[in-house]
This record gives structure tokens, C-alpha cells and sequence, in this order.
């Protein structure tokens, strides 16, 4: 199939004018003035309209003590297979 008529540069730019990305527009939490997206949960904080959602303070301090208990049982067997292979001589 032949195109019939050709659009013009000019024409083409007219219609991708519209195509050009917007930033999101972004509220800020009335607990720790941080940025979040509206009608969401504030990432910073966990709060949502004044209320906590979800407590990220307690979460971080979970997430840090399972990852000192990893690092501590890490460092155990390392200490551990040394003195094995000694006795083992």
C-alpha cells in the first residue's frame, strides 16, 4: 500500500506535542514535612492523614537486629571452621 499523502514535519511535531512526560505532583506529610505521592502513605514516616499506617520505626529496628544476628552467625562459622581444620591435623 502507498501512503497517499505525506504529513509534513510540522505536522507531526503538532501531534507529538502532546506526548511530553509530567512530573507527578507531590504532597507533603503534614507529621514530617518530607514528599510523598498524593493519597498516599508517607514513606518517611508511615503516616497517612494524621494516623500511622504503618510503624517504620519499629520496622527498621526489626530489620537491623535480624541483620546483626545474620552478620554474628556469619562470623561464628567462619571462627568455627579454622580451629575444625586444626584438630583434624
Amino acid at each position: 500500500m502507498v501512503i497517499r499523502m505525506r504529513h509534513t514535519r510540522s505536522h507531526t511535531a503538532n501531534r507529538r506535542s502532546h506526548h511530553a512526560l509530567t512530573a507527578p505532583e507531590m504532597a507533603v506529610c503534614k507529621n514530617c514535612g518530607a514528599h510523598h505521592r498524593p493519597h498516599h502513605m508517607c514513606l518517611a514516616c508511615g503516616f497517612y492523614k494524621g494516623r500511622v499506617v504503618i510503624d517504620l520505626a519499629a520496622k527498621k529496628k526489626d530489620r537491623e537486629a535480624r541483620i546483626l544476628a545474620k552478620k554474628e552467625a556469619r562470623s561464628g562459622e567462619v571462627a568455627e571452621t579454622p580451629v575444625a581444620t586444626e584438630e583434624a591435623k
